[in-house]
């Protein structure tokens, strides 16, 4: 594959895509220090100019800025840094309110949508459009929070693989330790994204584009995520009258 015409197909897409849906608009994106979010604004910044991108961080409890203010920097975007412990803090004490205990993925996904919140907010004020950092490989499989990174007006990445991705962040000359940076949550004690699968991106994104998985098991799990998380990748249904 040619990442040099892929790289720039995206970012006349994203050059078209401003033209009808926000022209003289900024693009407003969290950055988070990895692969995705470096490679999105990256991809801004070429097609719209870095002085019409903003890159935010907004690490909350226990999480590092993991080099999101070097990533703007070298790319010569807007930084800001909207820390959202204490908001997560407070969000945490609904258990406390409604006397019933939060699941330990309800609170997980708390922080992804006070993200898209400040996103929200920043890109109002700014008179900007938010950008979807989320890739076809974590939507295939889930790996998204629905209305937190889930959200946003546009996805430049939304139809790429992470093997892709990571192939048009070469070919922009980005730095190997951000274009190749292990995926993560950033939290303490943590682990990879793939420990948590079971399996690699690799053989996630062979699967998608070539239906090949030479584990059954495998398949079958990668299979089922999908079937279970299709209603993120869809509008809420809606009752139509027919009048």
């Amino acid at each position: 594959m040619d990442y040099n015409i892929l790289k720039d197909s995206c970012i006349e897409w994203i050059k078209n895509w401003f033209e009808h849906n926000g022209k003289g608009c900024r693009a407003v994106l969290g950055m988070s220090g990895g692969k995705d979010s470096t490679v999105a604004a990256a991809l801004c910044a070429q097609a719209l100019g870095p002085d019409r991108v903003t890159g935010v961080a907004m690490p909350s409890n226990g999480q590092s800025l993991n080099e999101a203010d070097e990533i703007c920097n070298h790319l010569g975007i807007k930084y800001l840094c909207v820390p959202i412990g204490g908001i997560a803090t407070e969000f945490g004490k609904i258990s406390q309110a409604s006397g019933e205990e939060l699941s330990v993925q309800a609170e997980q996904n708390i922080p992804p949508r006070i993200r898209m919140t400040v996103l929200y907010a920043i890109s109002q004020s700014e008179g900007g459009r938010v950008v979807n950092t989320c890739n076809l490989s974590e939507d295939y499989i889930g790996y998204a929070t629905r209305w937190g990174d889930g959200a946003g007006d546009f996805c430049p990445l939304g139809g790429l693989t992470v093997q892709e991705i990571r192939g048009i962040g070469h070919a922009m000359g980005l730095p190997s330790k951000w274009v190749d940076k292990t995926p993560d949550d950033g939290l303490p004690h943590s682990c990879s994204d793939e420990q948590k699968f079971g399996f690699t991106y690799e053989v996630l994104d062979r699967y998608i584009r070539t239906g090949v998985c030479d584990n059954p098991a495998v398949k079958e799990k990668i299979d089922r995520m999908h079937r279970n998380n299709l209603f993120k990748l869809s509008m809420p249904d809606k009752f139509e009258p027919g009048l």
